[in-house]
């Protein structure tokens, strides 16, 4: 689903002090629908890109015709610190719901000649 699926499908950003790459977005995207799913309050998060905390707001935010729980990180970037306010879109949350419960597809198998 990530590499389908565009970012700015999944999330929102309301605010960012920092420039948002797709990559950027996804990882936070990833952290705050494991948070979200399992109800949990906050989760780190680091890779090659950043380093920091994805807090969940426990909230859910409406702004126009947009509308999901709020999320809120402070990540370290190779451009320093920042701070990332977002939203799960409700788009993605059902998208990745069905994702979920979707049945895995078995792989071909493989026949040596």
């Amino acid at each position: 689903m990530a590499e389908q699926t565009p970012y700015w499908l999944l999330i929102s950003v309301l605010f960012s002090s920092q420039p948002l790459t797709p990559a950027l977005a996804m990882t936070l995207h990833e952290a705050a629908f494991e948070l979200y799913s399992r109800g949990e309050g906050s989760r780190e998060v680091a890779g090659d890109l950043l380093s920091g905390r994805v807090n969940n707001l426990r909230k859910d935010v409406s702004l126009g015709g947009i509308a999901g729980p709020a999320f809120e990180a402070e990540i370290e970037t190779e451009r320093g610190s920042g701070v990332v306010r977002f939203v799960l879109t409700r788009q993605g949350l059902e998208m990745m719901k069905a994702q979920e419960s979707a049945p895995a597809v078995p792989a071909k198998p493989k026949y040596l000649n």
